[in-house]
């Protein structure tokens, strides 16, 4: 190429026409002059389009030591969302753990009622198939919370009705004295008037969520003249009381219960009829012995299968139980361990025969003792159903040698309570352990 004779300056071509590619180490393009001669290096650029740094004064530094907060002083300045956090976290764990007694309380008093003992059965059973499929204990308690609401409702109320009950006393003993005096018509009087102002009491507190803190001061001025003047206020108490109804799922516990009972009622009849009739006959006595003992190896874990998969066809499936327990033989080993042992103490209660008005008493024991024994087996399931290979042969057969013993020992105790309950030979048709949760049938 030609030097240019114009005088002019030699035309570049502009940056933007033919950007070259930025290097790591060149931060700026590079452009030929258009005779070809080589630029002179570095080619530096204006200024202008850098960002200008900033001074040394600008930058920020680190604070000073004196105005760093310690690790010490942070430790004791609580937020008041944190302590708004810590203060709900304690009463929702008092509010379980009232709910799990309420609840234990609830279904002890359901238990020796008859056709009512299904609901407490199916309760049970509902309870070991949840801890099955999730694998957790807490989620044995199923309706804890709503348990906990209808237990304040049941204890508010019983507080308001102490002064009723005091004064229901002095009316009777006044009655006693003189049945026409001025004394027993006062006390009447003053009963009546109280009784009235227990059921507006008890029905203001239910109205506004019946918490037990409302049984303390259920009326509020400000809170009934805004829900009046808002409306609707019939509307949502009838919803109210029918979602609670609908919650408890009374219908879905009950037909669970009778269909496990009956399931487990056909596991057992022929054993324990062949085990009854060992004082006539002791061979039969000795091979429903055997029978027994086989069934009660898979009796728990049928009814937590049964449970889970909510299938009645479930009852009979052995194949499944087989296949759990090859993946946790010990976990269910353990699980049988405490279900027939939590079960035995229950037969000392049958020794005398307690009156029915306290049936709910020993109820309660039962509850305490079977409710655990019942999420252990739940857990033990889940714990198989979450093993995808079975186990070595080493812990299998030794779980094995060591259940079989168990259910035989369980067996022969079993024989000997027809000698020491009250119930005789009918006692053994019970097995509060596998059948209906009351351990006094026919009370």
């Amino acid at each position: 190429m030609k030097p240019s004779t114009s005088g002019k300056p030699p035309l570049s071509v502009p940056p933007s026409a033919h950007p070259a590619p930025a290097r790591a180490d060149t931060p700026y393009p590079e452009v030929l002059p258009a005779d070809g001669s080589a630029p002179d290096y570095p080619a530096v650029l204006p200024a202008e389009p850098f960002a200008e740094v900033l001074p040394v004064e600008e930058v920020p530094v680190l604070q000073p030591a004196d105005e760093v907060t310690s690790v010490e002083d942070n430790r004791g300045l609580t937020p008041p969302a944190r302590r708004l956090g810590v203060w709900r976290r304690i009463t929702s764990g008092c509010e379980w753990v009232f709910g799990a007694i309420s609840l234990m309380v609830g279904l002890a008093v359901l238990a020796p009622l008859p056709l009512l003992q299904f609901f407490t059965f199916g309760y049970l059973l509902e309870a070991g198939g949840r801890v099955a499929r999730t694998g957790r204990l807490r989620e044995g308690f199923p309706g804890v919370r709503m348990a906990a609401r209808l237990g304040g409702i049941v204890l508010g109320a019983w507080l308001v009705m102490l002064p009723l009950q005091a004064v229901s006393s002095l009316w009777v003993s006044a009655q006693i004295i003189d049945p026409y005096g001025l004394a027993a018509r006062r006390w009447k009087a003053v009963l009546m008037f109280l009784t009235i102002a227990a059921a507006f009491h008890i029905m203001a507190a239910c109205s506004r969520g019946g918490r037990l803190r409302y049984f303390f001061w259920p009326f509020n001025l400000f809170w009934l003249i805004r829900r009046w003047w808002r409306g609707g206020y019939y509307t949502e108490a009838r919803d109210a009381v029918w979602n609670l109804f609908v919650s408890l799922r009374l219908p879905y516990y009950f037909w669970l219960g009778l269909r496990g009972f009956v399931g487990s009622f056909l596991w057992l009849a022929v054993p324990v009829t062949l085990f009854a009739l060992g004082r006539q006959a002791p061979l039969l006595g000795f091979v429903g012995a055997l029978l027994l003992a086989w069934v009660v190896l898979y009796m728990p874990f049928l009814q937590i299968h049964f449970a889970v998969a909510n299938r009645f066809r479930e009852l009979f499936n052995l194949r499944a139980v087989r296949a759990a327990f090859a993946r946790a033989p010990w976990a269910f080993g353990f699980a049988l361990l405490i279900t027939l042992l939590f079960a035995l103490p229950l037969y000392l209660l049958k020794i005398e025969m307690i009156p029915r008005e306290a049936a709910w008493l020993p109820s309660l024991i039962f509850m305490a003792f079977i409710f655990p024994a019942r999420l252990l087996t739940g857990w033990a399931f889940g714990r198989a159903r979450r093993r995808p290979l079975p186990r070595h042969w080493f812990f299998r057969w030794t779980s094995r040698l060591g259940m079989v013993p168990v259910a035989l020992v369980y067996v022969l105790l079993v024989f000997f309570t027809q000698y020491t309950v009250w119930g005789g030979i009918w006692s053994l048709y019970e097995q509060h352990a596998f059948l209906l949760p009351v351990p006094f049938f026919g009370m």
